[in-house]
């Protein structure tokens, strides 16, 4: 015997609940990482701020044009400060990318558990002769989970490219402003 409407009204309920809490738990997500966003863009502006602010002080300070001079060409943003900014924002990120994809992770695991349990369950009780549709129900949903394990390879491989990449570049600017310094020391 087919389920009745009572099994399938509860695993549809059970299965919006399940949505509306993975949801909640991507926004939450979403909202730490904006904050770990905002915090770290006040903290540049302030440090900004702070060294604009001394940098004027100490331009008011001069006592003659070629002090002045000497005072601005001093303290130009420091390229550390962009490295730094940079590594952080990559790791912020990186870090919610990785969030996102575990919580969708187990969200598709409890999902598919929850939708074979019912096709076994179906499977028990179905009349004799429905094997072949039970048969086909099954094969879509191993063609779903294998299409899905494909997309999360897929992502997975993206997700370190550019992680890879955004590493790369971060130690490509790290060295030229190395160099750079270098050059201006001497």
């Amino acid at each position: 015997m087919f389920p009745n409407n009572d099994q399938i009204s509860n695993a549809a309920k059970a299965n919006f609940d399940q949505q509306i809490a993975a949801v909640t738990e991507l926004t939450n997500k979403a909202f730490a990482s904006i904050a770990q966003l905002v915090e770290l863009n006040v903290n540049a502006a302030k440090a900004s701020l702070e060294q604009s602010t001394a940098t004027a002080q100490r331009l008011m300070a001069a006592k003659d044009p070629q002090e002045f001079f000497a005072v601005s060409t001093q303290n130009p943003p420091s390229a550390e400060t962009a490295i730094a900014y940079s590594r952080n924002l990559a790791s912020i990120a990186s870090n919610a990318q990785a969030e996102f994809t575990r919580a969708a992770e187990a969200q598709i695991a409890e999902t598919t558990r929850k939708v074979t349990a019912l096709i076994e369950d179906i499977a028990k009780n179905a009349p004799p002769g429905s094997e072949n549709a039970i048969a086909i129900l099954k094969t879509a949903i191993a063609n779903a989970n294998a299409a899905y394990e494909q997309l999360t390879k897929t992502t997975r491989q993206a997700a370190d490219t550019m992680n890879a990449n955004a590493t790369n570049v971060v130690n490509q600017f790290s060295q030229a402003a190395e160099k750079a310094a270098g050059r201006a020391k001497k």
